[in-house]
């Protein structure tokens, strides 16, 4: 069955609506519980890395929001997108409809959170005497879109497996935290030593935090970073949307 393009735009809408009211309905402080996660374990990084350890980075508690914040929204959306067709499994056997939008509409919601955090970054630009440039109109979209790609491309992926294999949530959990770690958010590759250097140019989540990086701390567009970042994108939409089209025929067999 094919779908216009009308029709999809409006049901993302529909549903990203709904998931971000059930999100903070009854929710009083809403907005803020969204950046409370990433501010305070930037806090506790800050004094484990650079007060006890202290790592030789500059303007660090800026330096960490830059990669938590973008780090918060993928972790989001592959976590809870992973989860997103058993948590909507009676509307998916009730009703007909594109279910690749459930995974999407999670990483679009993840991405309105991540918009809303740009001022706290904002903040601690004005505070380390640092100010944003036009080229973050640009840059924004740039790589917030291969972002979303690639968050969308992994979601839709485990999001279908898991129907089929339910332990894949928790291997998937232990792999988000050991990314964590391989991922230059805490400390700088200038740090690395180079014979651990492949590790992070395999890592495509590298090459997202420093384009963001880049962007936010140095109002620059690293097309190098940015390429190898759409790259990954597009090769993990192309195998979650295979894996999703090849196995959504028998999503009722087992919900």
């Amino acid at each position: 069955m094919r779908y216009s393009i009308g029709y999809l735009f409006e049901l993302v809408l529909v549903i990203t609506g709904k998931e971000i009211k059930i999100r903070y309905k009854n929710n009083i402080f809403g907005y803020l519980w969204s950046l409370a996660n990433p501010l305070c374990f930037a806090f506790i990084y800050y004094v484990a890395f650079k007060v006890v350890m202290k790592v030789p980075v500059e303007n660090y508690t800026l330096f960490l929001l830059c990669g938590l914040f973008p780090w918060q929204w993928f972790s989001n959306s592959l976590i809870m997108g992973m989860g997103g067709f058993l948590s909507n499994a009676q509307i998916i056997k009730k009703t007909a409809f594109p279910r690749f939008v459930i995974p999407f509409s999670t990483v679009l919601m993840e991405c309105f959170h991540f918009i809303f955090a740009i001022p706290v970054i904002l903040i601690f630009l004005h505070i380390y005497g640092f100010s944003p440039g036009w080229i973050w109109l640009a840059g924004v979209p740039i790589i917030g879109l291969a972002q979303i790609l690639l968050s969308f491309g992994l979601a839709i992926l485990f999001a279908t497996i898991n129907l089929f294999f339910r332990d894949i949530e928790r291997f998937v959990s232990l792999a988000i935290m050991m990314l964590f770690y391989a991922t230059p958010i805490l400390y700088s590759v200038d740090l690395v030593p180079k014979e651990y250097l492949w590790v992070f140019n395999a890592n495509p989540l590298s090459s997202m935090i420093l384009s963001w990086r880049d962007l936010f701390m140095h109002n620059n567009l690293n097309w190098g970073y940015i390429g190898s970042f759409y790259i990954s994108s597009l090769i993990c939409v192309f195998v979650g949307m295979w894996t999703y089209n090849k196995l959504k025929d028998r999503f009722a067999e087992v919900l």
